[in-house]
């Protein structure tokens, strides 16, 4: 299989007067089409730093990063801005809507970038948003939702683009357990019809349970790497 994203011995440094904080400090991470994939570390671990990377929000302070074989490194943040639009979904713990767009042009916002027909945007954001079962919200505004059917239209966001790569930064955390399990089995599906999935967790029993990858991080390391084969955990790295 390829590499949808790799990172290459990255390190991601933080200079503060004298200081250095090594945030990331040498990490490889392979992320193959059609995989779901935890990254999985304790507060403090590198995660959101890792999150930023792999999800191309961020460049490196050292190492090489690839999205779908393109080095982004090399891109102006511009290109890489058009590059992410397309390729990769994200969906945040806090659930970033906009509080004075209604859940329909929450979903419609992403395509305006990529200068999709306003016509087009509307017809494909209704599609969505029936994907997730929330058609009859469309008109509702975030604070007419719960904190569920927001997370709901968070996934149909990131879905405008019809992106190839879902990076979903600890997506149940707002959440209780049964709305959790509700949005978790969403991105199985989407995982099942070929998305891959990349989920940002603390939670090693959400992680055990739904990923086939697990890249556990520690200090900025990546401490180990764990792949589900034939139903059970195996340490690969």
């Amino acid at each position: 299989m390829k590499h949808e994203i790799e990172l290459k011995n990255v390190t991601k440094y933080y200079y503060m007067g004298e200081n250095v904080v090594k945030a990331l400090d040498g990490i490889s991470i392979h992320i193959e089409t059609g995989d779901f994939v935890a990254i999985m570390g304790p507060s403090g671990s590198g995660k959101s730093t890792g999150m930023n990377l792999t999800g191309s929000l961020d460049y490196a302070t050292k190492g090489e990063i690839y999205l779908d074989g393109m080095n982004i490194e090399e891109l102006s943040k511009s290109e890489l801005a058009q590059v992410r639009g397309k390729k990769i979904g994200f969906i945040f713990q806090s659930f970033n809507l906009i509080p004075n767009l209604t859940a329909l042009e929450n979903v419609m916002l992403p395509m305006t970038f990529q200068g999709i027909d306003k016509d087009e945007r509307k017809e494909r954001a209704g599609k969505l948003l029936e994907k997730v079962e929330l058609k009859d919200r469309e008109d509702h505004y975030p604070n007419q939702l719960s904190g569920g059917q927001q997370q709901r239209v968070a996934i149909a966001r990131s879905l405008a683009n019809d992106p190839e790569i879902i990076l979903a930064d600890e997506p149940t955390g707002n959440l209780d357990t049964r709305t959790g399990e509700i949005v978790i089995e969403f991105l199985e599906k989407l995982n099942s019809e070929g998305k891959t999935i990349i989920m940002v967790t603390h939670d090693p029993n959400l992680a055990q349970k739904h990923a086939r990858t697990i890249y556990w991080l520690k200090d900025g390391k990546v401490e180990k790497v764990t792949k589900k084969i034939k139903g059970k955990w195996v340490v690969v790295k």
